[in-house]
């Protein structure tokens, strides 16, 4: 059975959509305000409830030369600022357990990392911080054994949690999404699906001299496999997105282009509208 919760005015698990969005990593102040504000603006005209992603420090780039972040203490202050100027609630994604009680004092929703999601120490100090947590399911792990890292967060007094899909490995360099797994980890939690790492191609690029090794992706697929997610039954969906794809400094390859956000998003709402009318 999942449970219901909110994030702000954001309800997880009510059975309506709700979108978590934002670029990859925080680039700098002004993008950051100003793709909150894009995203903002998009989700408030459709009424999609929105909680606003972006990490301080991307500590699993497929490179060292990769651009990892400001920070925590440079990042905390413009998430703060997010949700002081834009008015939305945050996440980021921590990546260790000492990180987690300045993280606290700021976001929303703390997000464990899909390469972290059996690290129980990290987990249980993300529970006991008393915010809502989001696990990220594993490349490596089956939807069946994200309910033991459900358990050690709620074996730490948080109800507060859920779970994203985002792709299994399937042979070197390449994801691919089994939609069984939405229906089976939603036993165990509410479930929002990843539509933007699901079409990545993990470390994919190589070094060329003139950038650094990173993953690729086929963001052509984002819609395709959001609209099935939502047929599914998701709670929500989770999309990277990016004014710039091309110059982003992290995950570009596999971002939605931000004046694609409108279009994807009514898609969404029209088949959670056709499956309830169906059920009428």
């Amino acid at each position: 059975m999942t449970s219901t919760f909110k994030v702000g005015d954001v309800a997880i698990g009510s059975g309506n959509l709700f979108l978590i969005a934002g670029p990859c990593v925080i680039e700098s102040e002004d993008h950051t305000i100003r793709m909150a504000e894009i995203i903002k603006g998009v989700t408030r005209a459709l009424h999609i409830p929105f909680v606003f992603k972006a990490s301080y420090d991307k500590a699993n780039r497929t490179s060292i030369r990769s651009f990892r972040g400001p920070g925590l203490v440079e990042g905390l202050r413009i998430l703060k600022k997010v949700k002081n100027e834009v008015g939305v609630p945050v996440l980021t994604d921590v990546h260790q357990a000492a990180d987690v009680a300045k993280v606290a004092e700021v976001a929303d929703v703390i997000q464990i990392p899909a390469f972290l999601c059996r690290q129980t120490d990290l987990i249980v100090a993300a529970a006991m911080s008393e915010r809502v947590v989001n696990i990220k399911k594993g490349q490596f792990v089956s939807p069946w054994n994200m309910k033991q890292a459900i358990e050690k967060c709620r074996a730490a007094g948080n109800e507060k949690v859920f779970l994203t899909e985002r792709g299994s490995s399937f042979g070197y360099n390449n994801l691919v999404v089994d939609m069984r797994s939405l229906a089976i980890m939603r036993k165990f939690a509410p479930v929002v699906f990843d539509a933007t790492h699901s079409v990545q191609l993990p470390s994919a690029a190589e070094d060329n001299g003139d950038k650094p090794a990173s993953s690729g992706g086929q963001p052509e697929f984002i819609p395709v496999l959001a609209r099935a997610a939502v047929a599914a039954g998701v709670d929500g969906i989770f999309i990277e997105v990016h004014d710039n794809p091309k110059e982003a400094k992290s995950d570009g390859a596999n971002a939605l282009e931000s004046t694609k956000l409108r279009g994807v998003l009514k898609e969404l709402l029209a088949v959670q509208a056709a499956l309830a009318a169906a059920r009428a």
